[in-house]
């Protein structure tokens, strides 16, 4: 979406599109997805995990903790990840808001 365009959103509306966006990969996807599993933060792991090359991997996280969907810190020569709580919590918010917001009609179509 153009830069211009997003003015006439809101800036809910505009922030839960680039989480979404930034989710929308099924790599990204698998990512969170273990790191949601492991409970803890992972250093390295995920090449192994997911089969990918550690350059796509990195372009991957690089885009999720863009998106304040992660956060890593820095160990040595690794990177640890784990799910930044606050974003996944809001994020989890706003999508039950989003979809329990449709009332459901048979009327439609």
């Amino acid at each position: 979406m153009g830069a211009t365009k997003t003015e006439i959103f809101t800036e809910e509306q505009n922030h839960l599109a680039s989480m979404l966006k930034a989710m929308a990969h099924p790599a990204r996807i698998a990512i969170l997805q273990h790191l949601m599993a492991a409970n803890a933060c992972i250093c390295g792991d995920l090449v192994e995990e997911l089969g990918l090359a550690q350059a796509t991997i990195s372009q991957h996280l690089k885009e999720l903790k863009n998106a304040g969907l992660i956060q890593g810190t820095i160990e040595g020569v690794s990177v640890c990840y784990c799910i930044e709580p606050n974003t996944w919590a809001a994020l989890q918010n706003q999508l039950g808001a989003f979809f329990s917001s449709y009332k459901g009609s048979n009327t439609c179509c």
